[in-house]
């Protein structure tokens, strides 16, 4: 008796349709928390406790929390403060983290392996290990509540990530690119900036993406370099809602869901450069 050419649950239509049905579910698992603090959010505290799950209706739909975020706290500095710390931090990790990629892919000195074995350590070590060593350090440099200290330490945080991301992208790049540059008489710095880093822009933007987040919704490090109100930044500012016996939850929700909207919009501007990032690595 002859065989079917192809068993029904091997039909290529079929396993696109669960791939898709495993990532839409993956999607709805990781939408869902953000979800919930978006509509919980312009609702009464009433509300929010006797059905989480429900949409806002007319009854239930309120501001309450988000005027008594604007009204009563120093958002908008709150903001400001995140913004900076995390825009600084991202330009020192891609800058710093790009040039040493070229670095430690491009030539051969002494102690390079070492150098990159170092370097794959701080990924693995998590950088809270050296919280006290961290924080007598800043206080010998004097930069307890600044901003500066928080650049420093997400910097150093995310450094390390940067170079073995952008180090597998950097060994991709031509070898003729660089060898026509360097016979037409132009230096290194130029072959670098002008040459190299326009082709890492996948790399930089799925940098971008996992050094931002961390940075961003940090409350570790702001706690404890940083608590002035003048240097605290959203996740901190975020606190000062939550008492030991009483939360203010429509205040907590609506502070919740102006910080994560930043998140989402740079997210949206570099998804697709992220997942060419991520394509291009897999790939090669």
């Amino acid at each position: 008796m002859a065989l079917p050419r192809q068993a029904a649950w091997l039909d290529p239509r079929l396993g696109r349709l669960a791939l898709h049905a495993v990532l839409l579910a993956y999607t709805a698992l990781a939408l869902f928390p953000i979800a919930l603090i978006l509509v919980n959010s312009v609702k009464t505290r009433a509300a929010i406790f006797d059905d989480p799950m429900a949409l806002p209706t007319m009854d239930s739909l309120s501001w309450i929390g988000f005027e008594k975020v604007m009204a009563s706290t120093h958002f908008l500095g709150y903001f400001a403060n995140s913004l900076t710390v995390t825009l600084a931090s991202l330009v020192l990790i891609v800058g710093f983290g790009a040039m040493a990629a070229w670095a430690l892919s491009e030539y051969e000195f002494p102690g390079r392996r070492v150098l990159a074995v170092f370097i794959a350590f701080g990924i693995m070590i998590p950088i809270r290990l050296g919280t006290v060593s961290i924080l007598e350090l800043i206080v010998a440099l004097d930069l307890v509540n600044t901003l500066t200290a928080l650049v420093l330490v997400y910097t150093a945080q995310g450094l390390p990530l940067a170079v073995m991301i952008l180090s597998e992208f950097v060994r991709q790049v031509p070898t003729e690119l660089k060898d026509a540059a360097r016979c037409d008489g132009v230096g290194e710095f130029r072959i670098f900036f002008q040459v190299v880093l326009p082709l890492l822009r996948p790399a930089i933007a799925t940098v971008a993406v996992f050094t931002m987040i961390p940075a961003w919704n940090d409350l570790w490090f702001p706690l404890i370099l940083a608590p002035a109100e003048q240097t605290r930044t959203v996740t901190l500012g975020v606190q000062q809602f939550i008492g030991q016996y009483v939360t203010d939850w429509n205040s907590v929700l609506a502070a919740l869901s102006l910080a994560v909207v930043p998140m989402l919009v740079l997210y949206a501007l570099f998804s697709r450069q992220l997942i060419r990032g991520l394509t291009s690595g897999a790939v090669k």
